[in-house]
């Protein structure tokens, strides 16, 4: 069973916390089971943006754990993350959107097709 989304980003909030990091909630979307998107500035204009891996990466079955993958090879603008999130709002109205603010653009993500 998988962990309800707003028990999910607490923990990922602390765990940020323990690394040095700087989180938010800047979008609280359905407790139980929305779509969580992770906006990680590097605090210099420019941010990447981790989303929920498509079940097309997942190796058999869905995975317990959240899986997610960069929607950019390298950080961009944060101008264009923001049109980014703005678009995933409108199509799912129940996703929620952490901020973590990190010069070393650290995430603290499982990333799909990277071994832990």
């Amino acid at each position: 069973m998988r962990l309800k989304s707003s028990i999910w980003v607490a923990a990922y909030l602390r765990r940020c916390e323990i690394e040095g990091a700087f989180g938010a909630v800047r979008r609280r979307g359905a407790e139980e089971a929305g779509a969580v998107f992770v906006k990680v500035s590097r605090m210099d204009g420019t941010a990447t943006l981790y989303a929920p891996a498509p079940q097309s990466e997942y190796d058999e079955s869905r995975p317990l754990d959240r899986v997610f993958v960069p929607t950019t090879r390298e950080p961009v603008a944060e101008p264009s993350i923001e049109e980014r999130l703005t678009k995933e709002i409108r199509f799912d109205p129940d996703a929620w959107i952490v901020e973590i603010e990190d010069r070393q653009g650290r995430h603290f993500l499982d990333i799909a097709g990277e071994s832990r």
